[in-house]
């Protein structure tokens, strides 16, 4: 499958998705599908990482497969597993089938195999990789450089299509450069408040172009505090979302301090934004 025909194309289809990538962004996209390369997002958390392989999904109308990281994944969890109770139950109808019960009837697919084994364009979304342990980054060696998986009851499965491979990092630890050899990388920082202005008008339809710069500012300023969590853009659109529900049409000062609590989410920040920004 050709993901797409080119870097126009791929900012072209990601607007259809409400996703506005820049140049940088396009490219990476584009690349790893040409390539048939794992494309490694990092940055910090909220600036549309996850976001980025759900649009890629959408434009090219593919399934999104997502494995989800987080410490204790493990192989069960993220290849496969047997279904344990499926196998006891026909062994203690029949004695005779033990040699069965290693089959494709009892194997349980998990994200990863199945984002290999199915024949339909596939998004493999591998998230937060950096929350898993190290021995998650040696399991998906073997899957990123062949694309295949080894069960030792069943034998080597190799990819009927490749999947599009999309692997995340808050850069909470250092990935190995095993992994990061098999990948090409994109570095995701917070937009502009030009380019959030835009996202914003993009993401509500019927906010006002000043209203959304305003918005886009005030969020670029809180950023700039020494914040326990900044806002993300996710929550820069739920603050617009939240203005228009309010018809506000100025974010002053009395809008903010009432609605601050969009998109800061500790009470020490609050504290903090209402100093900085001067309010009441």
């Amino acid at each position: 499958m050709s993901w797409f025909a080119g870097v126009p194309e791929v900012g072209e289809r990601l607007r259809g998705v409400d996703y506005l990538a820049d140049d940088g962004i396009a490219t990476s996209v584009f690349l790893a599908g040409a390539l048939g390369k794992p494309l490694l997002v990092e940055g910090p958390a909220g600036v549309g990482k996850t976001q980025l392989a759900k649009a890629v999904a959408g434009a090219s109308g593919a399934e999104l497969v997502r494995l989800q990281c987080y410490e204790g994944l493990d192989e069960a969890r993220a290849l496969y597993e047997w279904n344990y109770k499926k196998q006891l139950l026909r062994i203690q109808a029949d004695d005779d089938a033990w040699g069965d019960i290693f089959s494709e009837e009892f194997l349980l697919e998990r994200p990863l195999l199945k984002a290999i084994r199915s024949d339909a364009p596939t998004v493999l979304l591998i998230d937060e990789i950096d929350k898993a342990d190290v021995e998650v980054e040696g399991l998906l060696l073997e899957i990123l450089s062949d694309y295949q998986v080894t069960i030792p009851e069943l034998g080597t499965i190799a990819a009927v299509r490749k999947p599009y491979v999309v692997l995340t990092s808050n850069a909470t630890r250092e990935l190995s450069e095993a992994l990061k050899r098999r990948c090409l990388y994109l570095h995701l920082g917070y937009p502009t408040p030009e380019r959030e202005r835009d996202i914003v008008l993009t993401r509500v339809p019927g906010l006002s172009g000043n209203l959304a710069e305003q918005l886009a500012r005030t969020v670029a300023t809180l950023r700039s505090l020494e914040l326990k969590k900044s806002p993300s853009i996710a929550e820069t659109i739920d603050w617009g979302q939240t203005l228009l529900a309010l018809g506000r049409e100025e974010l002053n000062e009395d809008t903010i301090g009432e609605t601050l609590g969009v998109v800061l989410k500790h009470h020490s920040d609050h504290g903090r934004a209402v100093k900085e920004l001067g309010l009441s």
